[in-house]
This record gives structure tokens, sequence and C-alpha cells, in this order.
């Protein structure tokens, strides 16, 4: 089985510079959460909705904070208008860390959807999209975390579970 690599994709995300992360829960990332919760270095924020953590992000980064949205993939697609109209419209950058649910490797059926959707989705959103697959793709979540700021919008970074939960 591989390691969970939550804690380095914290540490990760610290390097980068980030000190807020809003987030709703998801099976796949509750010990991210859980981790990011704990660590001092961060502010924590549960949301009860994908949007609010959209907005409650691109408030932070309005204010001069470095945020980060957590969230499943079914969330992340509830997102596409509330980006588009601040993010896009207003030139905030935004790292959002995803699952990859119903991709490959993901045992649940009724997420087959998100599989097939999600990455035509974020490819017509013109959005930059990184996949971790391994270890060794972590320090692409500190570079897409950077390129956002530069590029001053939305960056999407790609979880699959065994990433997330190890292999089966």
């Amino acid at each position: 089985m591989s390691p969970d690599l939550s804690p380095e994709i914290v540490e990760e995300v610290a390097r980068a510079g980030v000190t807020l992360v809003a987030s709703l829960p998801d099976g796949w990332i509750a010990d991210l959460i859980g981790r990011f919760d704990a660590d001092a270095r961060f502010r924590h924020v549960p949301v009860n909705r994908e949007e609010s953590a959209i907005g409650l992000c691109s408030g932070a980064f309005m204010a001069g904070t470095s945020a980060l949205a957590l969230m499943g993939a079914s969330g992340f697609l509830t997102c596409v208008y509330a980006l588009t109209k601040i993010n896009y419209t207003y030139q905030i950058p935004l790292p959002i860390l995803i699952t990859l649910r119903g991709d490959v490797g993901d045992k649940a059926k009724y997420h087959v959807s998100n599989g097939l959707y999600l990455r035509p989705i974020i490819a017509a959103m013109a959005m930059p999209f990184v996949e971790v697959q391994s270890r060794t793709d972590l320090p692409a979540i500190g570079r897409a975390i950077r390129h956002s700021r530069t590029i001053a919008r939305p960056v999407v970074i790609g979880l699959p579970r065994h990433v997330l939960k190890g292999a089966d």
C-alpha cells in the first residue's frame, strides 16, 4: 500500500505561502482537512457550500492573504459560475485542490459522471490543471499555486484516490 501523502501536501502548500484554507468535507480528503486544521501555519475555515469557499478565498486575496480552496470534484463542478464571475472577471488568483472522484481507481459508481466531465469542463474554462500522481509530483502543487498568482486566475490541482488513500 502506498502511503497517504497528506502531510507532504500540507508542506507544499505552506512553502507556497498559503495561510488560509477553506474546505468542504469529502471522505477522500478528511485526513488532509484535519492536517490543515491542526497546523498553526494555517487558518482553516470549514464552509457549507463550495461557492462559499470561492468567495472566502477570493475575499482573502483582496485583503492580502494567500488562500486555497479544498473540495471534492463534484463540488468543484458546482462552482463554474462563481469562478468565472468572481475570479475571471476581477483577475483573482485561486489555487483549488480537488479530489479526482470518478477517475480510474474510484470504486463508487455514482461518481463516474465526475470522471467523464471534470477535465472537459476545466479545459472549456481554459483553467490550468495539474494532476498529482505520486510523491515526485508534489512540487507541482507549489508551482501551480505560484502560477495562479502569475496569471491572476484560478488553477486546479487534482488529487487521485491513490495519492490520498494509498493503493488498494
